[in-house]
């Protein structure tokens, strides 16, 4: 039976046409959410249902399933590998930038280990950006738009593929809703169960001030000048219209979309502010706040698993994880299995096993 089509997988369903145009007769398949949702964790799950509905039926192979994103929809591709990882065997972003994500504070390098993303864009200061990602940690590879032909990308996609037992898997995340990791589910969080030895690696850009403007968005690729305002969420009630440009924030000139981005970055602390918008031949004088992001200061849960096959030995180390289940694939039955550093009972067979902590004891047991 065959193994299925590779496949595209979107968040933007509006943007089916032009990744279908790009792949033309490769046989490649397009997948778009299951259903709309104003929520990005929403649509995101939505998209998954719809991968995972394409993977039962036949008609994708679930080792070749990529996340795609241009444009605005660029940062997207980094959030959905952050949040779901053993969903992809890897992204591409064309155009945009990956900041919108990074101010989420949901983005974390670790989860990037096995689903690597091409950034493909042409903003000044985008390849040094990309380099500072690599640097903290990211699976990432940075390329410039100019020449390259979509068929390029979609080589570099097919060069990667999902392995759903990886010998390494690292996966960190702040919600229960999104901790699948490959062969490691982490089913409940205990912020008490501390473990030093894997650190956060969450990824924070600058101080997250953002403008706070009643959830309008801006193009992120437009080349000036300001920022051009592109969305107004429904029922918008605020001060700004589509179409209008941000050309100052308190007197300080905004050239694009990265001047503003570096302004934004020197606020550490709530403020007042005075916005030049420009509405045609007009500019107009808008006080706003600028909003620094707090991240929540609680520990993140993550898990670190390895199958080291010279020893035939399952390692495994947790953090502020209390259960989770293994899934033991055939080739590791017979192994030895350890969990923070502890030995734990022999695998004796493939399938589910249970870790628990209870009262500072760890156990080992078959899934009932």
């Amino acid at each position: 039976m065959a193994a299925g089509s590779p496949a595209v997988a979107l968040l933007d369903a509006s943007d089916a046409a032009q990744w279908t145009a790009w792949l033309g007769t490769s046989g490649w398949k397009v997948i778009v959410p299951s259903a709309a949702d104003n929520n990005l964790d929403g649509l995101l799950q939505g998209l998954v249902a719809a991968v995972r509905q394409a993977v039962s039926s036949g008609a994708v192979d679930p080792a070749r399933v990529y996340v795609a994103g241009r444009s605005e929809g660029a940062a997207t591709v980094f959030y959905a590998i952050s949040r779901m990882p053993d969903v992809w065997a890897a992204g591409v972003a064309v155009g945009g930038s990956p900041q919108a994500a990074i101010e989420s504070g949901r983005i974390f390098a670790v989860n990037f280990t096995n689903a690597p993303v091409l950034w493909v864009s042409g903003g000044a200061g985008d390849e040094a950006l990309a380099e500072k990602l690599k640097s903290d940690g990211m699976n990432l590879e940075w390329r410039s738009a100019t020449g390259l032909a979509p068929a390029t990308v979609f080589e570099w996609l097919a060069g990667h593929v999902r392995e759903p037992y990886p010998a390494v898997a690292d996966c960190e995340t702040n919600s229960p809703t999104f901790a699948n990791c490959y062969w490691m589910q982490p089913a409940k969080f205990d912020v008490h169960e501390r473990n030093d030895v894997l650190p956060s690696t969450r990824l924070v850009a600058g101080s997250g001030a953002t403008l706070d403007l009643g959830g309008c968005g801006y193009k992120p690729d437009d080349a000036g000048p300001g920022i051009l305002i592109s969305y107004l969420p429904e029922k918008y009630a605020g001060p700004l219209k589509s179409g209008d440009r941000i050309v100052e924030i308190d007197g300080k000139e905004i050239a694009d979309v990265r001047r503003f981005r570096e302004i934004l970055s020197k606020y550490s602390e709530d403020k007042r502010v005075v916005l030049m918008v420009q509405r045609g031949k007009s500019r107009d004088r808008i006080e706003a706040r600028v909003a620094t992001k707090h991240f929540d200061a609680s520990p993140t849960a993550r898990v670190q698993g390895k199958y080291d096959t010279d020893d035939k030995l399952v390692l495994v180390i947790s953090r502020t994880v209390t259960e989770m289940r293994l899934t033991i694939p055939p080739q590791w039955a017979g192994s030895g299995l350890m969990w923070n550093g502890l030995s734990m009972e022999k695998i004796e067979k493939p399938g589910c096993i249970l870790l628990t902590i209870d009262k500072e004891l760890l156990h080992a047991a078959a899934c009932q």
